[in-house]
């Protein structure tokens, strides 16, 4: 499977950004990309950054973009998994949208809330987890990866790709910051014996990376931080080494 991650500068403009993920999309689909991922927030932008709050966003024009998205995967063949808002019970929720050529979205929602976060969102209770070409794939939502747990599951749920979606920028010096969410998305993905894809906005002080991590923390691809780009590379898992090997089987007797 060839995987493909989107960075761009997401806006509060739901048009705007529909036209970088469309273009993008096509884009991937002439490279061979069959799953291509976008940012936490992608599609409406993340508030209070990008737009005042969840509660202003136009639901009705939201809506008719999830359903261009979905017309786009059935003509151009390709899977997707871009950050928008749904409407919930209560609120509303920080979504990651899967679309899927000639089959119904599905849909994880962010369930670790804190800050902004938890001033506009409510959480979801799904565990995450679709397959697609017969490869089990996670997802998880920015705040998450600091909890090994919401990773722990999808151990227990023996998936062979995990994606991050992120929204994470600060205003002042970013480079620590980055480091260490880079340190946390590798963590994961050695712990958890399994490659992790993850993706970011491309503002200005973007603070986690747009990058592919192997079963034992090496960077396959990493895209230049706040620089719009497409970030591409096949993904072959291939058997486990004598290290992956014993951190399987200790995390097996663990679990």
């Amino acid at each position: 499977m060839r995987l493909g991650a989107y960075q761009f500068p997401v806006s509060g403009d739901i048009v705007k950004n529909m036209e970088k993920i469309k273009a993008a999309a096509a884009w991937a689909a002439s490279e061979g990309v069959r799953l291509l991922a976008f940012p936490e927030c992608a599609v409406t932008g993340y508030p209070p950054r990008d737009i005042p709050s969840s509660a202003g966003v136009d639901f009705v024009r939201l809506e008719d973009a999830h359903e261009e998205l979905q017309s786009l995967v059935n003509n151009l063949g390709i899977c997707l998994i871009v950050g928008t808002m749904t409407r919930a019970a209560g609120g509303v929720r920080n979504t990651a949208l899967i679309l899927r050529p000639g089959l119904p979205p599905l849909a994880y929602h962010k369930r670790a809330l804190w800050g902004w976060d938890r001033d506009n969102f409510v959480p979801g209770d799904e565990t995450g987890v679709v397959e697609i070409d017969g490869v089990r794939i996670g997802i998880r939502v920015c705040f998450e990866v600091r909890f090994p747990e919401y990773f722990r599951e999808l151990y227990r749920q023996h998936t062979d790709l995990n994606v991050i979606l992120f929204y994470d920028v600060t205003d002042g010096d970013s480079a620590g910051r980055y480091d260490l969410l880079r340190g946390h998305i590798r963590t994961r993905a050695v712990e958890n014996v399994c490659y992790t894809l993850s993706v970011n906005t491309a503002c200005p002080g973007q603070s986690a990376p747009t990058m592919l991590i192997d079963r034992s923390g090496g960077a396959l691809a990493e895209a230049e931080r706040e620089r719009e780009a497409l970030l591409t590379l096949d993904f072959e898992p291939g058997p486990l080494d004598f290290g992956e090997l014993g951190r399987k089987e200790y995390s097996d007797e663990l679990c």
